[in-house]
């Protein structure tokens, strides 16, 4: 089975990204571009991010999870701390984020360390998810081999369980907060001549800012 995607083209002219023209802080362009492309309609989930984590087999390993809040500090998400990548976490913090935004054809790649957030924040967020996605946390055991009958069963026990009781966080589920220490802005631009802007921390706190070639 093969199938042939040379010739797959698209040219990319919606916008572009000048060096002189940005702000001294990333986290202001990000919000910029977060608001635009949520704001456009035309995806359907702008918090749709890629995390990718270096599991202890030395792979790298990429999944899309959903941006929960970003702030000056960084960028936070939840997830089962026991699970695939919690585990890769917890071996190694340095993380990859990455949006893209085809619409918009920007793309936007996030270079950090993860950090668990406090107990308090985690209680907050799983305090305002549905009852479902509450009980969902503590039914599945991520990442583990499963049958389907034994979730549908264990979810129908949990249902009665907590029937007009509020429903605890589970200690092994809560949220991490990225920190960046580099960010790079991609445009895309006609004749594969992609706008480039990457922001690094240095000593002192402060972004330098490049241009790097497409």
């Amino acid at each position: 089975m093969q199938k042939d995607l040379s010739n797959y083209r698209k040219s990319y002219e919606k916008s572009e990204l000048l060096l002189n023209n940005v702000p001294d802080n990333p986290l202001q362009l990000f919000q910029t571009w977060f608001y635009e492309v949520d704001r456009s309609d035309t995806v359907d989930e702008a918090n749709a991010m890629t995390v990718s984590t270096i599991g202890k087999d030395g792979f790298p390993k990429s999944r899309v999870v959903l941006l929960k809040k970003y702030t000056h500090e960084g960028f936070i998400f939840y997830t089962n701390y026991n699970s695939e990548k919690g585990k890769a976490i917890a071996h190694n913090n340095q993380v990859c984020l990455s949006f893209f935004w085809h619409s918009a054809e920007k793309q936007v790649i996030i270079k950090g360390k993860a950090e668990k957030v406090s107990n308090s924040v985690s209680d907050g967020y799983f305090a305002s998810r549905p009852r479902g996605s509450q009980l969902g946390a503590h039914v599945s055991n991520q990442s583990k081999v499963v049958q389907k009958k034994d979730l549908e069963n264990k979810l129908k026990e949990l249902e009665l369980y907590y029937e007009g009781k509020e429903i605890p966080r589970p200690e092994h589920w809560g949220g991490y907060i990225v920190k960046p220490v580099e960010i790079e802005f991609w445009q895309g631009r006609p004749n594969r001549l992609h706008d480039r802007i990457r922001y690094k921390l240095e000593e002192d706190f402060s972004w330098k800012i490049d241009r790097l070639a497409p």
